[in-house]
């Protein structure tokens, strides 16, 4: 996992709104501090993930997983492994474990979204892994194919209509890139 090409990316990124800006700067300060570690889990306080705002080919729906571990509802992504050569990788590989759609693709290379969140301390067994905060580089991607094979770390799907899911009801990061995306579709349309 390369430092530079993913600063760059962070210092090209247009956040969509304050809340945004801010989870951009702390993640900027953070991928700084950490440089090399800025993705390993072993990164105790926090690491760099990649996550798949997966959108359908004609992009009015998203697909959300039902967490077994967090309880809620979430867009695909996860952790980065050795074997990803960006966030982006990692992101797509994390989708494709999570929802056994192989036909996805980034819709563009830039990012889509960046958020900070906590994740609670929890035991994984005779593991315990303390409470940390993932720094997640959000990616927009498309499914050519709806079939869903969810993997063990969720307990259900959904596909989400974009406007459903802007209504402000659901976890913030989520309307706020439904959000962002219908108002790129506005945007398109316009011109």
């Amino acid at each position: 996992m390369q430092f530079f090409p993913f600063m760059q990316l962070l210092e090209s990124h247009q956040p969509f709104d304050v809340t945004e800006a801010a989870h951009l700067a702390v993640v900027r300060d953070f991928v700084n501090k950490k440089s090399a570690a800025f993705w390993q889990r072993s990164t105790l306080d926090g690491h760099v993930t990649g996550s798949a705002f997966i959108v359908n080919g004609d992009q009015t729906h998203t697909l959300l997983l039902h967490h077994a571990k967090l309880n809620r509802w979430v867009q695909p992504g996860g952790h980065l492994d050795e074997t990803d050569d960006s966030p982006a990788a990692g992101a797509l590989r994390e989708a494709i474990e999570e929802t056994g759609i192989s036909a996805l693709s980034l819709a563009r290379d830039e990012l889509f979204d960046v958020d900070v969140h906590l994740i609670p301390e929890r035991n994984k067994g005779k593991i315990h892994e303390p409470a940390h905060t993932h720094h997640d580089a959000r990616y927009l991607v498309i499914a050519t194919e709806k079939d869903v094979t969810i993997s063990t770390e969720s307990l259900a799907f959904r596909w989400v209509s974009l406007t459903e899911l802007a209504d402000g009801s659901h976890e913030s990061g989520l309307v706020r890139m439904a959000r962002k995306l219908l108002i790129c579709q506005e945007i398109s349309q316009s011109l």
